[in-house]
């Protein structure tokens, strides 16, 4: 999905967001993947976590955020662009290096393809 809002605007991430009070991260997770794209996931396991600092300018911290990835079966498959996205599509994985991608999620699916090689 292309990010329409900071942070990361305009580049390609995965899906993500904040967890809401009293949420634990798998249904956020699933909630945000379908706020997002329109897909409903079944969530397989935990892949990984992450830290994302964003800093401005003059170096002072503007985002600070806690990154935790699952690896997820899609159970629907038609996506859309919603809330804060401006574009979705499925991307094989030897096409990821042809988008400009948010880091960490760029890294993470580094890790993961050299994982499963």
């Amino acid at each position: 999905m292309k990010r329409e809002e900071e942070p990361s605007k305009g580049l390609w991430s995965i899906p993500g967001g904040l967890v809401e009070l009293g949420e634990t991260v798998e249904d956020a997770c699933k909630r945000e993947v379908k706020e997002e794209t329109g897909i409903d996931i079944q969530i397989k396991k935990l892949l990984d976590v992450a830290s994302t600092i964003i800093r401005d300018d003059q170096g002072r911290i503007r985002f600070h955020y806690l990154l935790t990835f699952f690896l997820a079966r899609p159970l629907t498959t038609a996506a859309a662009p919603h809330s804060d996205v401006s574009e979705v599509r499925w991307v094989r994985f030897d096409e990821l290096q042809s988008y400009q991608m948010a880091k960490a999620a760029r890294d993470l699916l580094l890790r993961v393809g050299a994982a499963k090689q």
